[in-house]
């Protein structure tokens, strides 16, 4: 079972500096005709290019505001060369012009993912970003200074510009290596510390951003890290963050520690995801020795997760998507006239409130992944150097099961008869005592609510709030597959009752999913995807404990057969079927032996034969379910041996050993992962033919 890595935080709409409605869905709400659509953008691209200062910025927010929700209002923009023409207008003489096209590409930038973004970076986004950055720097250094000499709309307008730049260098910073190399080089971190530094002052929104954009570029990203590090008032500023000062205060006049607006704990939780990623702090710095995982991380964002019920916040934004939708839209624009300004109702400041929230659980969610992942992956061990890359090895050939059963040799006594995860203990043992009070906030995290899937046939009323849930309920389960893999392989046990209650609820979780399948239904798959690690890790803790129920068995095989071999991603998810299906063949119930049966015949039905040379199911899966057969048949006193007596599976293992040479030699070591996969198979096909050896000398 793998680890979940830690995955790149939802990027979350936020409107440019004068956000301004022009449809209230979008072009979409006028035509479903791309011709019409078409006709229409071409205004916004003419306007965009024209001699009047007031038309540019009147297309700047158009398109800020076409595409939101819309993708193919945006797919028709962006072949229009919509990034090209927003990155000439940041050159723009009016200031203004600046502003909104900023606003623009930003929106352009969370809606339209990292292919605007790539597109963006070779449009050479950068050359005018670069010179934001020191004009921003020194007009917040001003406002600090002597804030009371610059107007109020003036204070306004450059942070919520601060707030547009930082949030397109976060995203291009996701974007690619050469991207993140090129805004390393840009040397950020003093200019995103100077919010942090000052978020007593000034609003928390580019505060929040500046955060954000640190947090990303400190992932696992050395020269981001080495800069953060190097700088003691850094280290001591993202402490004084998530420890305020009794005397410090938000930018509300209320104390840091009494602050309610959301803002203020997803910066809270960006501090200390940013010290995780710096972690181990070097000395001097007194958070030298504190050990961040346990005394910051989960101390910190423990309460974060706790502290909201999804079913609520799912009622909660069905009652003000009803009350929204009750109120009438008084603003009936269209392209002839001049935007207006947006004044949003109380129902959508509170779905963005809402939002808010569990985009920041997530972000908890996420960063907690990364904290319960403690076991490093096992290296490699180094190949032999007999042959190139991808070659057999010259023995394989001698490694012939012998035909006679007089044999007397005896095994060794240390022979491994199958590949054990728990064999390879690297763990820290005070974290994994730490992990267990995780699991029941995930459990109920992990639950989906009534907006968190919907139907093919009903789309969402708000799809946010959808994406959100959904989001929180695979991020949860990313961190119970972490949990229950330290858990694992560290040796550690949780009692029988508590295993079970695990296992229930993910099954649960599983059952209002479903298995719906479709364009916008990926997160069903995901939630699968993971679940089934986690299944894979509670079976294994609590092996012998769980009785395999008959729909559970049937679920986890139509899982395994949906997934195809071709795909490496879905390889893993067959390995993980099967290693969860090999922990409930070994139930010592009387009643689990008819269950045995049918997971050992599935199992065998992957193995390669004569009649099928090639095993169906792919290499790694094929493998796995070798290990598995080994591992459930090693101990001839089990209950369930006598489905191995009856069902002759000592001849169709026999059988299967030629395809699983062969197998383990066409493995090329050149491809990615090729080298462990050859490794391991080629113990799998060791402990197989030992297997059949131990087996044949029983005599049974």
């Amino acid at each position: 079972m793998g680890k979940s890595q830690k995955k790149k935080a939802m990027r979350r709409h936020n409107q440019c500096a004068f956000p301004i409605r022009i449809f209230p869905k979008g072009l979409a709400s006028a035509s479903g005709n791309i011709q019409k659509k078409t006709e229409a953008i071409l205004p916004i691209i003419q306007k965009m290019q024209g001699t009047d200062a007031a038309d540019r910025k009147w297309a700047c927010v158009a398109v800020s505001n076409l595409i939101q929700n819309d993708p193919s209002t945006r797919r028709l923009l962006q072949g229009k060369n919509i990034v090209g023409a927003l990155i000439t207008r940041l050159t723009d003489s009016e200031e203004e012009v600046v502003v909104e096209a900023l606003g623009a590409l930003r929106n352009l930038c969370i809606d339209g993912g990292y292919d605007i973004c790539a597109e963006m970076y070779n449009k050479s986004i950068l050359v005018p970003l670069r010179t934001f950055v020191p004009k921003v720097s020194t007009t917040l250094s001003q406002y600090l200074e002597g804030a009371k000499s610059a107007p109020e709309n003036a204070q306004k307008l450059v942070y919520e510009f601060a707030d547009n730049l930082i949030t397109v260098l976060w995203c291009l910073s996701e974007t690619s290596n050469k991207a993140l190399t090129a805004i390393n080089e840009m040397k950020l971190t003093p200019f995103l510390m100077s919010f942090l530094a000052a978020r007593d002052k000034i609003p928390l929104a580019p505060v929040t951003a500046a955060a954000q954009c640190l947090y990303v570029l400190t992932d696992d990203n050395y020269p981001a890290i080495a800069d953060v590090r190097s700088d003691g008032g850094y280290i001591a500023c993202l402490m004084s963050i998530i420890n305020p000062d009794e005397n410090s205060s938000m930018p509300n006049g209320k104390p840091a520690a009494e602050c309610t607006d959301p803002r203020s704990v997803t910066l809270r939780v960006l501090a200390s995801g940013i010290l995780r990623n710096i972690s181990p702090i070097p000395p001097p710095s007194a958070a030298s020795a504190i050990d961040i995982d346990q005394d910051i991380v989960l101390p910190q964002l423990q309460p974060v997760i706790s502290s909201i019920s999804l079913v609520d916040a799912s009622a909660s934004a069905l009652q003000l998507i009803s009350q929204q939708e009750s109120t009438p839209d008084i603003e009936k624009l269209s392209l002839k006239h001049a935007p207006k300004s947006d004044h949003k109702s109380s129902a959508e400041i509170e779905l963005e409130r809402l939002e808010s929230q569990l985009r920041t659980v997530q972000l908890a969610l996420e960063i907690l992944t990364g904290a319960c992942a403690t076991l490093p992956d096992p290296e490699p061990e180094p190949d032999a150097p007999s042959g190139p890359a991808g070659d057999g090895e010259g023995d394989d050939d001698d490694e012939d099961i012998a035909e006679d059963n007089d044999n007397d040799d005896e095994l060794p006594p240390d022979m491994d008869m199958a590949v054990d995860d728990t064999a390879m203990d690297t763990s820290t043992p005070g974290t994994t005592q730490a992990l267990p009070p995780l699991v029941q906030p995930l459990l109920a995290l992990i639950q989906p609510t009534t907006l968190s899937f919907p139907p093919l046939a009903a789309p969402s009323p708000h799809p946010p709030t959808t994406s959100a849930l959904s989001a929180i309920h695979v991020a949860a389960l990313e961190c119970l597959n972490n949990i229950f893999l330290s858990l694992a392989r560290s040796g550690a046990s949780i009692d029988a009752a508590g295993g079970r209650a695990v296992w229930e609820a993910v099954w649960a979780a599983l059952g209002v999913v479903g298995t719906q399948t479709g364009l916008g239904q990926e997160r069903r798959r995901a939630m699968w995807e993971v679940a089934v690690g986690v299944l894979w890790g509670v079976a294994s803790v609590c092996r012998g404990s769980l009785d395999p129920n008959p729909d559970h068995v049937q679920a986890l095989m139509a899982l395994c057969d949906d997934a195809s071999a071709a795909v490496d991603t879905e390889a893993q998810l067959r390995v993980k079927c099967i290693g969860t299906l090999e922990c409930l063949a070994m139930s010592p119930a009387a009643s689990s032996v008819q269950a045995n049966a049918t997971i050992a015949t599935y199992l065998l039905s992957m193995l390669p034969s004569a009649a099928t040379p090639v095993s169906p199911a792919g290499t790694e899966p094929m493998l796995q379910a070798a290990a598995s057969l080994i591992d459930i048949y090693s101990d001839e006193g089990a209950p369930w041996d006598v489905n191995f007596r009856g069902g002759a599976y000592l001849e169709k293992l026999v059988g299967a050993v030629d395809g699983v040479k062969k197998a383990v030699r066409a493995i090329d070591r050149r491809k990615e992962g090729g080298r462990e996969l050859r490794r391991r198979g080629e113990e799998v096909r060791d402990n197989l033919i030992a297997f059949i050896e131990y087996r044949r000398q029983l005599r049974l």
